[in-house]
């Protein structure tokens, strides 16, 4: 096929042309911005875009399909000569959702743990050698990509996203993948930008369940009461497998997952991650690994990419940096933090950066999120507000909002790396929050300080 891509330098556009290139067909695609690790990729295949922007001509009849990623405005000069051509034009998912039609489809969903979820299964099913198709929302150790497409294997493994699939597609990802067997780890209130009321957003995953297959399997957290209760009021015929965090312990740091075949110690923790870990079970076991064969892998699970990813360590002291960024997110985090290391001081610096968190009515929802912190720092740059449109949100009412004893509001990034820099971290870990870069902190330089104490 002859493929163009419309905003081909995003994390999953461009994992999915290089997919698309390895598989045989022609490739091409414009950007107005690419940065690394995508720019290096797209440049070893031969598939950087010359200059960067945006070229009509580039468009003609001899396209088979033009693929829209979301970074794409509804005015993009090439998406309105694709438009002016008639030409198939088709977002990220439902491209993805058409070349999978003979596979038999595993999605993971939920507000929270997807990547997480996703990926440890990808770690159990690469250790004993088990190929499978994916596609995973962050870098994973066992794997080189984050996505994988064959003729040769029958399942693939999905990263199931609820946000909007372009700018002319406005359904949620997840609803293109029709799948077999699914997982939903949770719900809570996200994407306000788009779903602008809660119900709104539960409605989402209410669609995706009746978008799964009749007769299919659905693992659901049953620990996530809203989730429970939408899952087992709903009427699409299908096998309804609840999971709940199972039985662990918590010793000198480490904690362990008590099973029948004994105590196996994990690297990673929190109760969201032993939630994380129960659902991949029940996937992995869909997918032809037993119990035993999954308590064999488990233990050398590290975690996927910015997900309580270990930056640095000291004599006493820890850098983890994490991805998360929605209320449920950071609480969770949080939470683990505090159970893994009692006998530490923990500071938390999150960042406020997507549309929702710099949302002034959304912002409630992160009342208590940082209570297990000793002391907290929230970041906001107040340009990012004025790039987004958002109206400007004031220290006190985000202090107001978190409601933690210990908070500081920092709004200038020099004054956040200086302040990060003059703290005491005896015996202390330091967990950096955020789907953003902390107005450019310089990690290296935090790493440093951290190894020292």
């Amino acid at each position: 096929m002859q493929l163009h891509f419309i905003a081909i330098g995003g994390s999953a556009m461009h994992s999915l042309a290089l997919a698309m290139h390895r598989m045989g067909h022609h490739v091409t695609g414009s950007d107005d911005a690419i940065f690394d690790p995508s720019r290096t990729k797209l440049q070893q295949a031969g598939l950087l875009p010359e200059t960067l922007g945006w070229y009509p001509e580039k468009l003609n009849d001899t396209i088979d399909i033009v693929v829209l990623g979301m970074h794409a405005k509804a005015d993009n000069p090439e998406l309105l000569q694709a438009q002016a051509l008639g030409l198939k034009i088709q977002s990220y998912p439902e491209f993805l959702a058409s070349m999978c039609q003979d596979k038999s489809t595993v999605v993971i969903a939920g507000s929270h743990g997807k990547t997480t979820i996703t990926a440890m299964v990808l770690h159990v099913l690469n250790y004993h050698e088990v190929d499978t198709d994916f596609m995973v929302g962050a870098p994973v150790p066992v794997v080189s990509e984050t996505l994988l497409l064959s003729d040769e294997n029958d399942f693939i493994l999905l990263e199931g996203d609820e946000y909007l699939s372009s700018v002319i597609d406005l359904r949620p990802k997840f609803l293109w993948y029709k799948p077999e067997i699914a997982l939903i780890s949770g719900i809570a209130w996200d994407h306000v930008n788009v779903f602008p009321t809660f119900e709104d957003y539960v409605s989402q995953f209410e669609k995706f369940i009746f978008s799964m297959v009749e007769g299919g399997v659905l693992i659901y957290n049953e620990e996530d009461l809203i989730l429970k209760s939408l899952v087992e009021n709903s009427t699409h015929p299908l096998k309804k497998i609840p999971y709940s965090t199972p039985n662990h312990s918590i010793e000198k740091g480490v904690t362990y997952l008590n099973t029948t075949e004994g105590s196996l110690p994990l690297a990673v923790f929190g109760n969201h991650n032993l939630l994380n870990l129960a659902g991949a079970q029940w996937i992995a076991q869909l997918m032809g690994v037993d119990a035993s064969d999954f308590y064999e892998a488990i233990p050398s699970f590290t975690g996927a990419a910015k997900r309580l990813e270990l930056l640095a360590k000291g004599q006493t002291s820890i850098l983890f940096k994490d991805f998360a960024h929605a209320p449920s997110k950071v609480r969770a985090t949080a939470k683990a933090v505090k159970s893994q290391y009692p006998n530490h001081k923990i500071r938390v610096c999150l960042e406020l950066h997507t549309y929702s968190s710099l949302d002034a009515t959304f912002i409630e929802q992160f009342k208590d999120t940082l209570i297990p912190a000793d002391e907290a720092i929230v970041f906001y740059d107040p340009e990012a507000l004025k790039i987004k449109n958002r109206v400007p949100i004031d220290p006190d009412t985000i202090k107001k909002a978190f409601d933690h004893p210990s908070i500081q509001v920092i709004t200038e990034p020099l004054w956040l790396e200086e302040e990060l820099m003059s703290k005491q971290y005896s015996n202390c870990v330091l967990v950096m929050m955020s789907s953003g870069n902390f107005g450019g902190l310089d990690w290296e330089k935090l790493k440093q300080t951290i190894r020292k104490a």
